[in-house]
C-alpha cells in the first residue's frame, strides 16, 4: 500500500477549508492549497479561519513547478470544475490521487476524463453543516466522508492509502460497498434540502420544525428517486427517511451551501442538481415539475432579480 506524504487541495470554501485544516494540524508540511495569485495574496492578508483560529496553509500557484502530490482534493464549485482542471495540470503525476469532495454525480467523469479513471476515487461529504462567510469557516457537526472505489467488496490500495490518511488526520470517514448508489443517495439529498432551503430562504430549523417544509423538500426528492428506477440504482422511501435523523442532528442556525451562494450572491450549483435531473428526466421520460420549477426560481434568486 502506497503512502499519502502530500497532498494539493484545491477550492478553499466551507468543506475545503474544514477538510485542510484537519490536514494541517497533522502535519503542517503535508498540505498545499492551489489557487491563482490574487486569492492567494488575499488568503495571507485576511487569514483562513476554521472554528475561530487562523490557518495559514501553505499556498502554491497552478504554474509553480513542483512534485506531483500523492493525493488532490478537488472542493470547488460545479462552475468552478472546469478551470480547476486546468490549474491542476501540473499537479497531477502518474502516482496521483484524485479525490472529489464535490456534490452532485458528475465530478468524477469529468476528472476522469481530464487525467484518467485510474487515477479517480469516487467521494462525498455528508452530515457537515460548515458555514463560510468570508475567509471564516465555522462547522458545530463535521460529519464523515464517503469514498471509494465505484464498489469495494474488494479494498484497492488507493482507498487504502487515503484511509491510512484520513486516520492519520481525524477524518471520519466511510467506505461504502456500492459507492454509486451511495452518490445517487446524497444527490436525492443535495436536490431536495439544498434547492428548496434556497428558495424558501431557510435554515436546517425550518426544516426539522415545519412539516411544510419538508414536504416540498421530499417533492424535489422523489423525482430523484424516480430516475433512480430508471438508472438501475433504485432508490426508495426508506432512503428518504434515512435522511431525518441527520437532518435533525445538523445546528437549527446553520445553512445549506446553496442557501449561501444566495444570501452571498454567488453562483449557485442549481445547473448541477435541478438541472442535471430535468436533463435526465427528460432522457428516460420521467416528469420533474418540482425541479422544473425549482431550476427557475433560483435561476432568478441568483441573478439577483428576486
Amino acid at each position: 500500500m502506497p503512502t499519502i506524504h502530500h497532498v494539493s487541495l484545491i477550492g478553499l470554501g466551507a468543506i475545503g477549508a474544514s477538510y485542510a485544516a484537519k490536514l494541517h494540524a497533522m502535519d503542517n508540511q503535508c498540505l498545499q492549497i492551489v489557487a491563482d495569485a490574487p486569492r492567494i495574496e488575499r488568503y495571507r492578508r485576511e487569514g483562513v479561519f476554521v472554528n475561530g483560529e487562523r490557518y495559514d496553509f501553505n499556498y502554491v500557484t497552478p504554474d509553480m513547478p513542483l512534485d506531483p502530490p500523492d493525493l488532490v482534493l478537488v472542493a470547488v464549485k460545479y462552475d468552478g470544475l472546469d478551470g480547476a482542471i486546468q490549474s491542476l495540470r501540473n499537479h497531477v503525476g502518474p502516482d496521483t490521487i484524485i479525490l472529489s469532495l464535490m456534490n452532485g454525480i458528475s465530478s468524477e467523469e469529468m476528472l476522469g476524463h481530464a487525467f484518467g479513471m485510474d487515477r479517480v476515487l469516487y467521494g462525498m461529504c455528508v452530515e457537515i453543516d460548515a458555514l463560510r462567510i468570508g475567509t471564516s469557516v465555522t462547522y458545530s457537526t463535521f460529519g464523515r466522508v464517503c469514498f471509494g472505489e465505484k464498489t469495494n467488496k474488494v479494498i484497492s490500495p488507493k482507498v487504502e492509502a487515503v484511509q491510512s490518511l484520513f486516520e492519520r488526520a481525524g477524518i471520519p470517514y466511510e467506505i461504502p460497498d456500492d459507492m454509486q448508489r451511495m452518490m445517487w443517495w446524497k444527490f436525492m439529498i443535495n436536490v431536495g434540502i439544498n434547492q428548496t432551503s434556497a428558495v424558501l430562504r431557510a435554515p436546517y430549523g425550518v426544516f426539522q420544525q415545519q412539516k411544510e417544509a419538508r414536504d416540498v423538500m421530499h417533492a424535489a426528492m422523489r423525482e430523484v428517486l424516480a430516475l433512480s428506477e430508471k438508472i438501475g440504482v433504485h432508490l426508495t422511501e426508506q432512503d428518504i427517511e434515512r435522511f431525518h435523523p441527520i437532518l435533525n442532528a445538523l445546528s437549527p442556525e446553520a445553512k445549506t451551501s446553496m442557501l449561501q451562494d444566495i444570501e452571498a450572491g454567488r453562483t449557485t450549483e442549481v445547473e448541477y442538481l435541478a438541472g442535471t435531473v430535468c436533463q435526465l428526466g427528460r432522457v428516460y421520460d420521467v416528469p420533474t415539475p418540482v425541479n422544473d420549477m425549482l431550476l427557475k426560481m433560483i435561476r432568478v434568486l441568483q441573478n439577483g432579480h428576486a
